[in-house]
């Protein structure tokens, strides 16, 4: 017997979900080596199997790279594998920062609560194996799909993300700190909600969120009044998949081929899989002129 290779990897898993581009600390997407960066959740089966991927894409050819992996250390000895994050780069004071949601809480119910994460790291934590701080905040409770940025305009920080009040909805909560003291200004949303966003199109700020309506909604900011609906052809669901997709619009500068670009993912879980599993799911990219 002849061994003719042997290699050791790291893999990004069977499902991609949870798609959130990296950012500037005023919700600018950060633009990088010619390459869009994203967190996306690396999935396996249920909630304990994920890890915080990170990935890279040339907006016009749709080469989504894996680039590294972040887990987090809450100074308790145990570096944590958490999840559905916004990471942004903070130019004032050249620091990567971010919100991470503690799904890690449910290995240990009696004392820890799911709670939202302030994080940061000086090292550059899109490349390779990452370890970020993290940092309770006081924003407890069924909460998840954290966006954040720094209003220039009203000099606030604003975090918009879903609390489970009778099913998932988006709020705005706002804060003269970017790690503390949080208050809720707008929302709960009417409509279920999934990975409420916040992008500028054309100079103006907007919300966007999708749900379990086979409709992605979009909102005013930071009132969070209903707008209207994305008009897509070909989205990522049929009668079958689960719809609560993360819409990912994004506005490009001058000079591609496209104004617009949303990059997604399906809720379609692998064959066969038996259990609680999220192990969805292809990636979809949307233009838009």
């Amino acid at each position: 017997m002849e061994i003719q290779k042997a290699e050791v990897f790291l893999s990004s898993g069977m499902g991609l979900a949870d798609i959130r581009a990296i950012t500037y600390e005023n919700g600018d997407p950060l633009l990088d080596q010619g390459c869009l960066w994203y967190t996306m959740t690396v999935r396996g089966r249920a909630l304990p199997h994920h890890l915080q991927g990170v990935f890279s894409m040339n907006p016009s050819t749709f080469d989504v790279k894996f680039e590294g992996i972040i887990v987090f250390d809450r100074l308790d000895g145990i570096l944590r594998n958490e999840v559905d994050s916004h990471i942004f780069y903070e130019r004032r004071e050249q620091i990567w920062r971010g919100i991470t949601t503690g799904f890690s809480a449910y290995a240990n119910p009696q004392k820890e609560k799911k709670q939202l994460l302030a994080v940061e790291s000086k090292k550059d934590p899109r490349f390779g194996y990452s370890v970020m701080s993290a940092v309770p905040f006081g924003v407890v409770g069924d909460i998840e799909d954290p966006h954040i940025l720094y209003d220039e305009n009203a000099g606030k920080w604003r975090i918009l993300t879903c609390e489970n009040i009778d099913g998932y909805r988006a709020i705005m909560l706002e804060s003269d700190f970017w790690n503390k003291e949080y208050r809720r200004i707008a929302g709960p949303v009417k409509h279920n909600s999934t990975s409420a966003s916040m992008q500028k199109i054309d100079g103006k700020l907007y919300c966007f969120s999708g749900s379990s309506e086979r409709e992605i909604f979009i909102y005013n900011y930071p009132n969070l009044e209903k707008v209207g609906t994305l008009k897509m052809d070909l989205p990522p669901w049929d009668k079958e998949a689960g719809t609560r997709t993360w819409p990912n619009v994004l506005q490009l500068p001058a000079g591609y081929p496209m104004k617009y670009i949303a990059l997604m993912m399906n809720r379609f879980n692998y064959p066969g899989l038996k259990g609680p599993n999220w192990s969805y799911g292809a990636l979809y990219l949307y233009y838009g002129y």
